[in-house]
Formats: structure tokens, C-alpha cells, sequence
């Protein structure tokens, strides 16, 4: 929340507010003098002090705002105009917003007078003045320094807006009236961008919800969206509550609305008789459509979408255990307990054959060339080479002895290997280092892995007995970030999703987007669709404009659902806001007005997950200089042998273009001038004495150099000034545009 230095917003023109307007005035001549070309922008410098308006008139200012160093900044915090009633703190702080706390602080509340990170201020001749605070001057001032870091007591400003802050201290921590925030942003942070203030959520929060259940593949074990079709290929069991119908068997769905288009429920047996067989394990996809399964007890079979019937193998041996494709076409990796090999899919010979010390289970990573093998009796973990076919590396699986076996599965694009062990993740990377531990409150059962997005997704299922007082019958499913395992996005509860009944499964949509749940116990599929909250892109800036010129805010977000925008003004120092009529595009324009110096302005944007706000900025308005800077002025006075005539066609630059004759004398026909010429400038008269002549008007006495149309010219220089309309085009900023002042006049934003 920043503002413009000066008054109160919401002061009418005149006092202080002429001075300040004296001041932009003198700023932007500064400018000119400097010779800023026409568009060039102006971006603030992390020294410059910045300053903030309270809701009661307090300013606070900060020497450093920009570029902070994120492991230590001393910066210097100013203050005046605050009540000599009420103590504050001084510190950096969470931004949570207008009338929210800012909190949690970087040092806490400071009560021992000690920290060098915040800094406690009290009223004259309060108790705590001394060694634990230090009073106010004259007129609610302070100066005072403060450390800072981007991390720290709880708070990361790598991962939240951070503002430098004062907020009532502990005696009065319901008054608001005391905050005045004023944003930073250390080193590698973009200050510019702002997310904006969310208002129920984080600006930019990622979640899922539910969008349908599909209840047409009975009771459901594995799943896979083919990358090529993109299928729903479902494998399932029988689902006993529909005792009328057999549904054991591969099961393809429309992934937008779960409708079947195909079911093949026949695979061939031991004998190579077709039967009606549950599909267990999904291996993976064939080219183009279909996939390779595993259906009991030790058939390896494939099918696509409309066959009647599956083609497969009978294994000898025991059950399968596991399946993967294989390094070869035409071949899969298959589990039989301990015992692992390879073998032709065609006939069910094997080419090659592994017996570990133990295990079940195992995840396949063909492009290094590695597979991991899962013992969760012992607690190990063993690599296999798929080269030379022979166990590599074996390493302990903290934990996993006698722990609940949940998955293993491989990050296609990192190599590591994710374990599901009892109510925990195991990440291993590429050399069978254990890098971290994922801890839930329910059991790890199956994840996917979005190389697209670089998130992993995790399902945690139930226990499913209710006897057990931390059992409730609900699963979670969780989003981490594959490289630093942070939660990246809000986790979802799947209600009646247990483990009493089979594994829950995954399957995730290229991106992240959609996102699919198996719940055996429920005999259903639930289909889940990502939402972000509204992420601000593009923010406004404080502005400054003369009356009557035309002025521009824009702001946008980007979210899902596409979020909509309104805009608000505050013309009470952002104590109360009121949504400005019609006001729903990205791009806000009015003609400013002088009874408009001081307003704020904010756009917030909504969709279904949650709301965001731009910070507020404020609108300063100068006083007009009169005509219209389109205005042709000068006109073609004679300034030769020092005659003192002014230059005709002079115009006054009101809208009209209304022309006037320059005024002419008969003084003094010397170099300097004689006596005095006159010439309207934007409508105004001035009157030049000597060899001056005036900004608008035509040239009088003087080198004889001709005024140039639209800005005058600098006596005795000939140097062209560049009118201040054209100097305010030039300073866009982020968000922020000035146009040339309006011929018609248009209605302003309140």
C-alpha cells in the first residue's frame, strides 16, 4: 500500500496540496532541463527513499525498498503524524492487506528492547520509555534503524509480500489505525510484478477439486490415460455391490465425461481358453491406442479399445507380482515375487531371469538404464542394471522393514525413486541416496509424476477401520514440487477413499490439469480439475496527472477459471471502497479532476477459487496550466534587429484553438529588447522585459531566434522545451498509463 507523499488522501486542493504540485510541477521541469527523451522510462532507484500515507494521516518512510540483500539490510524507518496515545512496533512483517495485522514479523513484538529487527515506540512518559522503547518526538515523529532478512522467526518473504510496517503494539493489537505498510523486495525479487492481496486465499493458490465421479468400470485397480488416444484405460475387478453384472476386465473411458466405449472382459487362461479375467496391473501404453496388462493370476495380455477379447500368454511360475514394458518392443519386465524377467510377450518365453534376495515390487527407468526393486519385508531397496541384468546396489529402506507396502515409482525426469512405506514417501535419487522423507496422516499409495509442470502427485489412502480413533475413513491427495518437495498445491480431502477394500490409484493428464482417483471400496473414479486463485500480472502505479487530462490504470490476472475484474476507489485514505460503476475491463480511464488529488484505487479480480487485489495506488492531481498543448504558439514573430514585436497568430490554446494576435510595441529598437512585449502562453498572459521572452509567447528582443509551435523556446538559447504533457507520456511505468489531455471532456472515475 504506497502512496505519494504529501497530505491525507482526500484533501481538497489548496495548502499543502499546492506545494506539492509546486513540487511535481519542479520535478518535471527538472526533467526537461535534463533532457529526458520523449518515452523514456524511469524506474525508481533502490536507494531512494519511498513513503506511505496512514489511515490517519501518518507518513512513514523507508531509505530502501528494492534489491535488498537477502541475508542482512539495515534500512532507515521515518515516521510523523502519529498519535501520541498509542505504541507501535516498527518492523518487517507479512503482508496480509488492508485492516489485517501485518503479521508474523521478522523479531516478534519486541518487548525487551534489545532486537535489532523491530523497534518498539511509545507515547512521552510512557513505563515502557527507556531501555525496552523509545518515545516519540514532536508531532508523533521517529527515526529509527531496523535489520532486516528475507527469512526468518517464521517468516519468508520469498514466499509472501513483506512490507517494512507499523501496527499497534501488544496494549492495543485490534487497532488498525496504526498500520502503514510499505512493500519491499530483496535481491531476485521481482518488485514490480506484485500477486497482489488475497483476500480468502493466497494470490495464485493451486488446488483441485472434484468435477465428476465416473461410476462405469466396477471396481477399479489401475489406471492409464494413453498418451497418444487419450483414453481413460481402466483395469477393474468385480464390483460385488452390482451382483447382476460381472465387470472384471479392461474398461476404456471417455476422460471428459466417463462414458464407455469399450470393455474387454475375455482374456486367455492356462489352458488358452478365454475367460472372464480382472485386469490387476496396467504395464503401460502400445503405439497409437491400447495398452499391455497383467490379469490373475499370471497372464500377461494387450488390448485396445472395441476388441472382444485381450491376446496374452499364461506365465509358469508364481503370481505376478508386477509389470513393466520392457527394454525391448515386444518384451515386458515382469515380477514373480523375488524372481524378475524379461520375456517375449508373443510366446511368454523369457530371455532373462533375476532372483533378488526378496521383494514384490519394482519401478522401471529405461532412460538410465536402472530399475528399483522393492523388498518392504527386509527394508531394502535394490537397483538392478538393465544392461548386464545384475543387482548394482542395495540400500536400506528406513522403516520399510515390515512396513505396509504402498508403491514405487520413478521420476521420468530427475531418476528418482519415490517409496510408499507405511504414512510415508521415501525419495531416493539416481545413487540410492535417501534426499527426503514425505510424512502423512494416512497411508502412501500410488503417485504420478507431470515432468510438463515438475510436480509429483501422491494419493493417501484411509485405513478404513474405524476403530482406530485416527482412522476417518477420508483420503488426502497431495502436489509436491519434484525438485524441492515443497506442497504446491492445497491438499484435497477424498472423502470414503480407504484401503479396506484395494490400493487407490493415479493418473495424471499432461500439465496437470485433470487429474483422475481410483476408490476400490466405492467402485468409482473420481475426475479431478485444477484451480488457481487470481495471480495479478500486471499492477498499477501511483499517478500523477493535471486536471483535464485523460489518465489510464490497467491491471491484469491471470487464474483458473479466467478471473473476472472490477475496479474500486477509496476516497478516504483506503478506509472504506466502493466498486466504480461499469468499471470491469483491464484498463481503467477517466479524466481526472482536481477533487480527485488523493483517491485510491485498487482492481480486484474473483473467480470460483478465490479473490485478489491489487495494492491501492493514489492519484495526485495538479492544477491545469491552461490551454490546450496542442496549441500552435509563437507564430512567426520578427525578431530581427532586436525589434520588439511579438510574433502574430499566437493561439491561447483553449480547445477551440481560439488564435489571438500577438501583442506588439514600439519600444526600444536595441539588442535587449526595449520595453516590454506580451504574448498569451496556454491562455495566460506574460510579459517579457528585456532580452527574456516567455514560454509560449513569441520571441521579443533577444538573438532573434524563432519560437517553435507547441512549446515556446528558451530566450537567448533557441533551446526547444518539450511541453509537460509529453514529459508525463514519457514516465509510464508498470501498469500505468498518461494520455494527452481529452478535447471533450469525459466523466471521471468518481
Amino acid at each position: 500500500m504506497t502512496s505519494t507523499p504529501g497530505t491525507a488522501p482526500g484533501t481538497p486542493p489548496g495548502g499543502q496540496s499546492r506545494l506539492r504540485r509546486r513540487a511535481g510541477t519542479a520535478a518535471v521541469a527538472a526533467l526537461l532541463l535534463a533532457g529526458i527523451p520523449v518515452g523514456a522510462a524511469v524506474s525508481a532507484d533502490a536507494g531512494t527513499p519511498k513513503t506511505a500515507t496512514g489511515p490517519k494521516g501518518q507518513k512513514l518512510t523507508v531509505s530502501a525498498t528494492t534489491g535488498l540483500d537477502p541475508a542482512q539490510q539495515k534500512v532507515r524507518v521515518q515516521g510523523e503524524g502519529y498519535g501520541l496515545t498509542t505504541g507501535i512496533y516498527v518492523a518487517l512483517c507479512k503482508d496480509n492487506g488492508d485492516n489485517r495485522v501485518p503479521s508474523p514479523c521478522l523479531g516478534g513484538a519486541d518487548m525487551s528492547g534489545g532486537s535489532k529487527t523491530s523497534q518498539w515506540i511509545v507515547p512521552p512518559g510512557d513505563p515502557y520509555e527507556g531501555d525496552l522503547a523509545q518515545a516519540f518526538g514532536p508531532g508523533g515523529t521517529f527515526d529509527v534503524e531496523i535489520e532486516i532478512a528475507q527469512k526468518g522467526d517464521g517468516l519468508d518473504c520469498a514466499e509472501v509480500a513483506c512490507s517494512v510496517a507499523t501496527r499497534a503494539d501488544h496494549r492495543a493489537a485490534g487497532d488498525r489505525t496504526q498500520d502503514v505498510r510499505i512493500p519491499v523486495a530483496f535481491a531476485g525479487q521481482d518488485p514490480g510484478d506484485g500477486s497482489g492481496e488475497g483476500v480468502d486465499v493466497p494470490a495464485g493458490t493451486v488446488s483441485y477439486k472434484s468435477a465428476a465421479d465416473f461410476t462405469t468400470a466396477g471396481k477399479p485397480l489401475d489406471l492409464l490415460l494413453h498418451p497418444d488416444s487419450k483414453k481413460l484405460y481402466v483395469g477393474a475387478d468385480n464390483l460385488p455391490d452390482t451382483a447382476d453384472v460381472d465387470e472384471r476386465g479392461l474398461h476404456v473411458l471417455n476422460p471428459e465425461n466417463g462414458a464407455s466405449e469399450s470393455w474387454i472382459s475375455q482374456a486367455p487362461g492356462s489352458t488358452g481358453a478365454l475367460r472372464a479375467s480382472a485386469a490387476a496391473r496396467i504395464a503401460g501404453p502400445l503405439p497409437g491406442d491400447g495398452v499391455v496388462y497383467n490379469y490373475p493370476l499370471r497372464g500377461v495380455g494387450s488390448a485396445k479399445s472395441g476388441d472382444e477379447a485381450a491376446t496374452g500368454v499364461w506365465l509358469a511360475g508364481s503370481t505376478i507380482t508386477d509389470i513393466a514394458p520392457g527394454t525391448t518392443p515386444g518384451t515386458v519386465l515382469v515380477a514373480q515375487g523375488a524372481t524378475l524377467s524379461e520375456i517375449e510377450r508373443a510366446t511368454g518365453t523369457a530371455t532373462r531371469t533375476l532372483t533378488l534376495p526378496g521383494g514384490t515390487q519394482f519401478a522401471a527407468d529405461p532412460e538410465r538404464g536402472a530399475l528399483w526393486y522393492t523388498d518392504f519385508t527386509a527394508g531394502k531397496l535394490h537397483r538392478v542394471d538393465l544392461a548386464s541384468f545384475t543387482v548394482s546396489g542395495s540400500f536400506d529402506l528406513p522403516g520399510g522393514s515390515g512396513g505396509m507396502a504402498g508403491f514405487t515409482e520413478t521420476d521420468p525426469a530427475t531418476g528418482a525413486v519415490w517409496v510408499g512405506v507405511g504414512q510415508s514417501v521415501l525419495v531416493f535419487d539416481t545413487a540410492g541416496t535417501l534426499v527426503k522423507t514425505l510424512v502423512g496422516k494416512d497411508l502412501a499409495r500410488d503417485a504420478a509424476f507431470d515432468t510438463a509442470s515438475g510436480r509429483a502427485y501422491v494419493v493417501w489412502q484411509d485405513g478404513g477401520d474405524l476403530s482406530d480413533p485416527a482412522n476417518d475413513n477420508n483420503g488426502t491427495l497431495t502436489v509436491y514440487g519434484t525438485e524441492d518437495f515443497a506442497v504446491a498445491a492445497q491438499d484435497l480431502s477424498l472423502p470414503g477413499n480407504h484401503s479396506q477394500a484395494g490400493a487407490a490409484s493415479l493418473a495424471v493428464e499432461p500439465g496437470g490439469a485433470t487429474v483422475f482417483v481410483t476408490s476400490p471400496a466405492e467402485g468409482k473414479i473420481t475426475k479431478l480439475v485444477r484451480q488457481v486463485s487470481p495471480l495479478v500480472t500486471r499492477a498499477p502505479a501511483d499517478l500523477t496527472a493535471k486536471e483535464g487530462e485523460e489518465v489510464a490504470l490497467t491491471a491484469e490476472a491471470e487464474g483458473t477459471p479466467e478471473p473476472t475484474v472490477r475496479w474500486q476507489v477509496s476516497t478516504d485514505g483506503a478506509q472504506t471502497w466502493k466498486d466504480v460503476e461499469g468499471a470491469t475491463e483491464s484498463a481503467l480511464t477517466f479524466t481526472a479532476r482536481a477533487a480527485q488529488d488523493g483517491y485510491r484505487y485498487r482492481a480486484e479480480f474473483r473467480n470460483d477459487v478465490g479473490t485478489t487485489r491489487t495494492a491501492a495506488v493514489t492519484l495526485t492531481v495538479t492544477a491545469a496550466t491552461g490551454g490546450d498543448t496542442g496549441g500552435d504558439v509563437g507564430g512567426n514573430g520578427d525578431a530581427s534587429n532586436g525589434a520588439g514585436s511579438t510574433g502574430s497568430d499566437g493561439s491561447t490554446g483553449n480547445d477551440g484553438g481560439t488564435q489571438s494576435s500577438g501583442g506588439s510595441t514600439t519600444g526600444g529598437s536595441d539588442s535587449t529588447g526595449g520595453s516590454g512585449s506580451t504574448g498569451t502562453s496556454g491562455g495566460s498572459t506574460s510579459t517579457s522585459d528585456g532580452s527574456g521572452a516567455t514560454v509560449g509567447g513569441g520571441v521579443a528582443g533577444g538573438t532573434g531566434t524563432a519560437a517553435t509551435s507547441g512549446g515556446g523556446s528558451l530566450a537567448a538559447t533557441g533551446a526547444t522545451v518539450m511541453s509537460v504533457t509529453l514529459a508525463a507520456a514519457g514516465l509510464v511505468g508498470a501498469g500505468v498509463l498518461v494520455h494527452r489531455r481529452a478535447r471533450r471532456r469525459t466523466e471521471g472515475a468518481l
